[in-house]
């Protein structure tokens, strides 16, 4: 294959792979507002039914948050291909840019082979949902702050971790594909399964789980907070510099993920 065809094929799937996201990161923010918003209708209820009224390109929109379901369980809308598709060519990018490549090790920083290399890269998907799933179903979950402490402290030590073997920008990139990965893992394997059961529950009538709401509920909000730094890492390439160049580079790559955490704060409450 020659460079340029190379460079075609990492182009559009860069772009393939922006679209996608942009489509993604979009729908999960506005239900995750919307959910916000329901929230602080229903604690003012005063017993009619909970609407929220939109204004968008010349018309008004009227949303509604039901209890039951009114239609077919065909006529539910799904919103999940956004995620496989954002998640499938970010991998696709990361095997053309780094593992089909030498943008994957740096002689200075280890000597390994680029087969071990791309091991590491892949555990580093794997163990990084199995930690955070598992930490998810333990007694952490009961504590929002010892959650984010927790999930902190291991991706710092993955930070640090990382650009001791791998090159600065493959480190900052791998992490933001852990993250990448958690979030598509989370859509896949724990929200729309909970989704199911209660939309075949509520098909004949039979009361769902509140659990399974709230499980769901859980997930996309972690989504959220991780979206924007996924961002700002992807962003941080273009810096090399600012970010994984510096000298302390896993410390920046650790403040870049806490001041993303502290945007999607500020964004989910906007």
């Amino acid at each position: 294959m020659t460079s340029s065809i190379r460079e075609w094929i990492n182009l559009l799937v860069r772009w393939f792979h922006v679209f996608a996201a942009i489509m993604w990161v979009g729908q999960t923010y506005y239900f995750t507002w919307l959910d916000g918003q329901f929230g602080k209708l229903e604690k003012n209820a005063t017993g009619a039914p909970a609407a929220l009224w939109m204004v968008h390109s010349g018309g008004f929109y009227t949303v509604e948050k039901q209890k039951s379901l009114r239609v077919g369980a065909e006529q539910v809308h799904w919103f999940r291909w956004e995620a496989a598709m954002t998640w499938l060519s970010g991998i696709v990018l990361m095997f053309l840019v780094y593992y089909f490549s030498g943008g994957l090790i740096d002689p200075d920083v280890g000597e390994i082979s680029q087969a071990r290399g791309i091991a590491i890269g892949i555990g580093v998907l794997i163990l990084g949902w199995v930690i955070y799933d598992v930490a998810l179903r333990s007694a952490l979950r009961r504590s929002e702050i010892g959650f984010a402490i927790f999930s902190l402290i291991v991706t710092a030590a993955l930070a640090f971790g990382l650009v001791h073997v791998f090159s600065g920008r493959a480190a900052y990139i791998h992490v933001g594909a852990m993250f990448g990965t958690i979030m598509m893992l989370n859509v896949w394997k724990r929200i729309l399964p909970a989704q199911r059961k209660m939309i075949a529950a509520a098909a004949t009538g039979a009361t769902f789980d509140p659990a399974l709401g709230s499980q769901a509920k859980l997930r996309s909000k972690h989504n959220t907070f991780m979206a924007v730094p996924v961002v700002f890492i992807m962003l941080s390439n273009h810096f090399p510099v600012a970010t994984y160049g510096n000298r302390y580079s896993w410390e920046i790559l650790v403040a870049l993920i806490v001041i993303g955490w502290g945007a999607a704060k500020v964004i989910r409450q906007a």
